[in-house]
């Protein structure tokens, strides 16, 4: 069944090169002006379905926060622990980090001064 169909398919598009060609060759004028018909119509309907119906489906910018911050969160939760797939890989000792733990950049902590105590009978 798929060769009977492929042959077919390959018979297509033989005639339709063949048709090209002697319609190049033949009509040469009526051929450009039809082939660039065809391409202003195709781009005036491709600009036609963009403008109408998938510039309205982009994602608002709450959506792509959202998404930005579910791919950070993967990339830090992720497993780390990948098993070496040599052996010489497993030999060596494994050497052990330090893990810092680093505060949040957006706090901070403010100095005051708490060894001077105000003297709240003055108020």
């Amino acid at each position: 069944m798929q060769n009977k169909f492929s042959i077919v398919v390959y018979t297509v598009i033989g005639l339709a090169v063949i048709g090209v060609v002697s319609q190049l060759f033949t009509n040469t004028v009526s051929f450009l002006t039809t082939l660039l018909l065809m391409l202003v119509f195709g781009a005036a309907l491709s600009a036609l379905v963009y403008f109408l119906l998938i510039r309205k489906r982009t994602p608002s910018s709450d959506s792509r926060k959202f998404k930005k911050a579910v791919k950070q969160s993967k990339a830090k939760y992720a497993p780390k622990n990948k098993k070496p797939k040599n052996d010489a890989k497993r030999s060596k000792p494994l050497q052990t980090k330090k893990r810092k733990h680093k505060r949040a950049s957006h706090l901070r902590v403010i100095d005051g001064n708490k060894s001077k105590r105000k003297d709240r009978a003055t108020f």
